[in-house]
């Protein structure tokens, strides 16, 4: 029963979508367990820009069977716009897709209510796909679920419970049931195919020892429990979360991290390592730090060695994966935040404003010149990288297995370890 998850250590848009990529290769399944249309994960097929947002990165590869799990909020027509669009470019989800028949659908009542709250002045910067709202709705007990799509009665009686909860808050912005009844019930004649029990299906393919491929959305530093509340998504992205989102319990074989060889973050919320605007627009530009999902500039930073200490020990992350190395290279001296001032916990503070007043303490490391993209293992790499990533390995207490340094396939390899010399 050879299991690998691969999870975000940070705030999202680390490069999980590539390594993930990558790997579907060796795996047969491929599934999703949390999150919905928020994700933004990219990669390059056959040379083509491909960017996924429900789907699993596994329907990129033919052989591979992709689940979106019971934990995922799905809106349905961006769901079918996606599966029409890789569909499209010859990659055929008849058989290859299994949609929970109890992830919870996201509407445009939910849509509309993000909306609204992120044009209040408390807002927490999300990507205003109606995510939270229902997520919300979900542990509120007036949600719509995959089945519901099925059955005209049961998608009428959920859409009244919902709408008389909600409705109220948005007002004359309300959408009658009529307006939604019928758009709803055409989705599921659509995903029907593909709705069904995937816990069930991911429990068989375990029994016979399937290679399964687990694919985080967002990053730690977001997970609604352990992220930095409230400014955080609505889901758990750590790898606690899986069995749950999954829909069965799991033994993880695997536990890959993924961070940035800096950092980055969309949105509000505080960001202890974060770069001056000027450094900030040269990192921004150079790496080209703009949303997968909302095109939004990211904010950018140093890398943060402490927080991923820390959430690495929380996940149980067995290797980390370094993705944007090449992006380092000529810029002078870098820092790798190891601590904050006066910081004397081993972990990150719950309370929101003793986060935001963190303060960073910095490690100076020699940078290096040498553009990385033709680098094709560790050996390749300029010795003040190879020192680099050392000092990344040897702080966060977790060994490097894989190393990116560039957005194509190839350009992301595995090793044992940081290089060493």
């Amino acid at each position: 029963m050879p299991t690998t998850a691969i999870l975000g250590l940070q705030w999202g848009d680390e490069g999980k979508g590539k390594l993930v990529d990558q790997l579907c290769a060796r795996h047969d399944l491929c599934v999703r367990f949390q999150g919905g249309g928020n994700a933004g994960h990219t990669v390059y097929p056959e040379g083509r820009k491909v960017v996924l947002h429900h789907l699993p990165t596994g329907v990129l590869h033919r052989h591979c069977l992709n689940i979106l799990g019971p934990g995922m909020v799905v809106d349905p027509f961006k769901l079918i716009a996606e599966i029409d669009e890789v569909q499209a470019l010859g990659y055929s989800c008849e058989k290859r897709l299994v949609i929970s028949d109890r992830l919870a659908i996201t509407t445009p009542v939910h849509t509309a209510l993000d909306a609204a709250r992120e044009g209040d002045e408390g807002k927490i910067g999300t990507t205003k796909r109606g995510i939270g709202p229902t997520y919300a709705d979900n542990y509120d007990r007036i949600a719509l679920r995959g089945c519901d799509l099925l059955d005209k009665s049961a998608l009428k009686e959920a859409l009244a419970r919902n709408l008389k909860v909600r409705g109220p808050q948005l007002g004359k912005a309300a959408p009658n049931l009529d307006s939604l009844l019928g758009p709803l019930l055409d989705a599921g004649k659509r995903l029907k195919p593909y709705i069904q029990d995937s816990a069930l299906v991911l429990k068989e393919a375990l029994d016979e020892d399937k290679r399964v491929l687990f694919e985080g959305a967002q990053g730690a530093l977001l997970d609604v429990s352990y992220g930095t509340y409230p400014f955080v998504t609505s889901s758990h992205t750590m790898a606690s979360g899986i069995p749950a989102g999954a829909g069965l319990w799991v033994k993880l074989d695997r536990v890959i991290g993924v961070t940035k060889a800096y950092c980055t973050r969309v949105g509000e919320g505080p960001f202890p390592t974060e770069l001056p605007k000027a450094e900030g627009d040269r990192l921004r530009e150079k790496g080209g730090e703009y949303g997968a999902t909302t095109g939004r500039p990211r904010r950018v930073g140093w890398v943060d060695l402490f927080a991923l200490r820390y959430v690495c020990r929380l996940s149980g992350v067995t290797e980390l994966a370094v993705t944007k190395l090449d992006v380092l290279s000529g810029l002078g001296s870098l820092k790798a935040g190891v601590g904050y001032k006066g910081h004397k916990e081993a972990g990150l503070p719950a309370e929101i404003s003793r986060f935001a007043a963190l303060k960073p303490e910095y490690r100076t490391l020699e940078g290096w010149n040498e553009a990385l993209g033709a680098a094709r293992g560790g050996s390749d790499l300029p010795a003040a990288a190879r020192a680099y990533l050392r000092f990344m390995e040897e702080f966060v207490g977790v060994k490097i297995g894989i190393i990116s340094v560039g957005p194509e396939r190839e350009a992301a390899f595995e090793v044992k370890g940081a290089p060493q010399g």
